[in-house]
């Protein structure tokens, strides 16, 4: 362990130096300005900070704000779980590691990590705005909605005691429901499976201001993308995607539209469902 030197070091690079284990990580853990930290292809398999209990922070690099641990053979979710102990962290690369491969959907695999790391703002080189955490946090509470209640998780606050093997597995599910309020039941009746979520919704899409466009009625899965669905309007429509404007109204709440704003994001980010109709404008 480092004592009285290194002690104003900021970035670290032990990127293709074999470590045999993550507890050796704990020898530079007290580097006390150390902000930047490239584990790439060291060959950890897990990361613990054993000094601090769920939800709570710990003591080991406290000025680390950017952590890179790329092409490493970490398997477990719990890893994950124990950077949101990481009281400075805001960025995270995490490419290649064997627990990204239990969720085929990588949009669903992104909502997952950003859910479990509370103060994470940049995650694999791309910046998580507001709105993308909060879809994230209200999907990972609805998401494990029905294993906290089997867990032990209750409404009623005198008798919410989810187990111990819960709280390993989600840290955060207290802090979330903090923050949003427990899950109703109607959000839990009939919750779908991480693996099917691409499923097919009908939707039927208007040209508002163009009244001789017909509206027209299209199945598509709601993994689609934003830029997709504009590509496919463009093949639709004859005109340029970039020069489309896309929103929705809901089936349920008559009048209130909501922007399509980010292309990059899958239709079900925006809670859009069956018989919703969106709107293009150019």
């Amino acid at each position: 362990r480092p004592d009285n030197v290194l002690q104003t070091l900021k970035l670290l690079d032990l990127s293709d130096n074999q470590l045999l284990e993550g507890n050796q990580l704990h020898l530079i853990a007290h580097l006390p300005r150390l902000e930047q930290l490239i584990l790439r292809n060291t060959g950890i398999s897990s990361i613990h900070f054993p000094d601090a209990g769920f939800g709570c922070k710990t003591k080991m690099f406290p000025s680390l704000k950017r952590l890179a641990i790329n092409d490493n053979k970490i398997s477990q979710w719990s890893s994950i779980n124990e950077l949101d102990k990481l009281p400075s962290l805001q960025s995270l690369q995490c490419h290649n590691n064997p627990f990204m491969d239990t969720e085929k959907n990588p949009e669903t695999l992104r909502q997952l990590i950003i859910a479990k790391i509370s103060q994470l703002e940049v995650l694999n080189k791309s910046e998580i705005l507001p709105a993308e955490r909060k879809g994230a946090e209200l999907d990972y509470r609805k998401i494990f909605g029905n294993d906290w209640l089997a867990a032990g998780g209750n409404w009623n606050p005198e008798k919410n005691k989810p187990s111990e093997e819960f709280l390993a597995a989600h840290p955060r599910y207290p802090s979330l429901c903090l923050k949003y309020g427990a899950p109703e039941e109607g959000e839990l009746k009939g919750r779908q499976p991480l693996t099917l979520k691409n499923q097919l919704l009908t939707l039927t899409i208007k040209c508002p201001e163009k009244p001789e466009q017909k509206p027209v009625e299209k199945k598509l899965p709601e993994s689609m993308t934003i830029q997709r669905v504009k590509g496919l309007l463009y093949r639709l429509l004859k005109i340029p995607g970039s020069e489309l404007k896309l929103s929705y109204e809901s089936s349920k709440l008559e009048g209130k539209e909501v922007e399509l704003d980010n292309d990059l994001k899958p239709l079900q980010f925006y809670s859009i469902e069956n018989g919703d109709c969106v709107l293009v404008r150019w």
